[in-house]
């Protein structure tokens, strides 16, 4: 009985991480496009990690959707200066 109880309540404690992909516009072109966009990111609550790519102008998200949303990421990139599409 025990382990029942157990197991119920690992499963409600479990987070639903999802990963978003952003394409910048104007695309990010240096180092200091990168820190910008991960310095404006790294606090919204929920942000997991934060993975940038310069040479295909991505910028992929993984966070816990119980504490954020795609909009509030998209919000957070409007502090970066930085333009991005729809995500993936």
């Amino acid at each position: 009985m025990l382990a029942v109880l157990l197991m119920g309540t690992v499963s409600c404690m479990a987070k639903e991480i999802k990963t978003v992909v952003f394409k910048t516009s104007p695309e990010m072109h240096c180092a200091n496009c990168e820190e910008r966009i991960k310095s404006n990111l790294r606090f919204e609550k929920g942000v997991k990690d934060i993975q940038t790519n310069l040479e295909d102008k991505t910028v992929t998200i993984k966070y816990d959707a119980a504490k954020t949303t795609v909009e509030q990421l998209i919000a957070g990139f409007k502090l970066s200066l930085i333009h991005i599409s729809e995500p993936t």
